[in-house]
């Protein structure tokens, strides 16, 4: 492993741009773990989760780093109340019965550029199920009180009915009105934790 420092926060990897190892907090203000999905065959219904919590670890191997995130179920919004006091309900989330989703890395794997595959098991509901998120390090910006922010993105797609959320209703002129394909888009701004 070849390792170079290219700035207080950054350093070459074999080639790669990466954080400085270490943990990062998520600056939730900047940050974002939403979903898209599709209504009635075409439109796309978008959300976010209010509430989580990330635990950014970054390895001296990047190859060692782990992201570990717990959501409130109950924080789901979509822009209409009545939707999203179904979503928390038992035909999806149950949020009551199972009050947080989480995700644990099990792998770190380099793709292509600075693009990493990050392994992991995502629980919903009480049912654990391996997904891959795609995640690209955007690098280190500071802001105007002199703080270094790393930036990252992440996205996944999976078959909602994998963890047991099957609920739908089927349209008179054919399909249905969920889609099953969740595509998950995260947006995450962080800072160096203290020693």
């Amino acid at each position: 492993m070849s390792t170079t420092a290219t700035s207080p926060s950054t350093r070459e990897v074999d080639g790669r741009t990466v954080p400085v190892a270490g943990a990062w907090t998520v600056d939730r203000s900047h940050s974002a773990v939403e979903f898209v999905v599709r209504h009635l065959m075409v439109a796309k219904v978008r959300g976010r989760f209010a509430e989580y919590e990330a635990q950014i670890l970054v390895g001296e191997r990047p190859e060692d780093s782990s992201v570990d995130v717990t959501i409130n179920a109950a924080s789901i919004t979509t822009g209409d109340d009545g939707r999203d006091d179904h979503l928390r309900s038992a035909d999806f989330l149950d949020a009551v019965g199972h009050p947080t989703l989480s995700f644990s890395t099990r792998a770190v794997r380099p793709t292509s550029g600075d693009v990493w595959a990050v392994d992991g098991d995502l629980s919903i509901r009480g049912v654990s199920k391996p997904i891959t998120l795609s995640v690209e390090f955007g690098g280190v910006a500071k802001d105007p009180w002199g703080n270094e922010k790393a930036f990252f993105t992440a996205s996944t797609e999976f078959d909602r009915e994998d963890w047991g959320l099957t609920y739908n209703a089927a349209l008179e002129t054919g399909g249905v009105l969920i889609g099953k394909k969740i595509r998950v888009e995260i947006e995450i701004e962080a800072a160096r934790s203290a020693e």
